[in-house]
């Protein structure tokens, strides 16, 4: 059972990045559904703050489509092609902010499970952890430099899975790690800056 919530986990999750890249806002409806597959898998494999931090991307799918259904109003009112991926660009007192709460959220975790839990993994969990909180509020806020954030996330989240034996999950963070970069050089190519944050 535990291994094919996973596969439905890695099936869906490709669908959700597809979404991201093309900037479909169907992606937050995926999204809840990959996150919500996550939190049982990662339950059962001991990656606690994962699981937390999928949680949390259920509760945020729901902010964030709702974000992006209001602005697909406002939106729609401009004279742009149907394709068009509308940005942000993140500001250095906006970088600052982001950077202590990481450092905040990353504290708090890494010693909620060293402490408290019996995982692992518990300084990379909290990392991949804190830094996944940020970038997904970041993308909900469309921020283009969300997927610099992603890349170092997928790519760190890619030896915490092997390490666990989930070689599926793995596979499927090495492809998010790839298709991160994509996605970021196709928001700057296709992609229209809205304004400054």
């Amino acid at each position: 059972m535990e291994q094919l919530l996973e596969y439905f986990g890695v099936i869906t999750g490709f669908l959700y990045l597809l979404l991201e890249i093309r900037q479909h806002k169907a992606m937050w409806i995926v999204g809840f559904m990959t996150s919500l597959v996550y939190v049982f898998v990662f339950f059962f494999s001991k990656i606690y703050a994962d699981m937390g931090l999928n949680i949390y991307y259920v509760a945020i799918s729901i902010y964030g489509f709702r974000k992006w259904t209001c602005a697909g109003k406002n939106i729609s009112e401009e004279k742009v092609p149907d394709d068009t991926i509308f940005y942000r660009h993140i500001t250095w007192s906006l970088f600052a902010g982001i950077a202590s709460a990481i450092l905040a959220i990353y504290a708090l975790l890494y010693y909620i499970l060293h402490n408290f839990t019996d995982s692992p993994i518990p300084m990379g969990d909290a990392f991949t952890t804190s830094v996944g909180i940020v970038a997904t509020w970041m993308l909900a806020r469309r921020i283009i430099e969300h997927w610099i954030f992603w890349v170092i996330v997928n790519f760190v989240s890619v030896y915490l899975y092997y390490l666990r034996g989930l070689y599926p999950t793995m596979f499927l963070y090495i492809c998010y790690g790839i298709l991160a970069i994509v996605g970021y050089y196709t928001w700057k190519k296709k992609g229209i800056n809205t304004k400054q944050i």
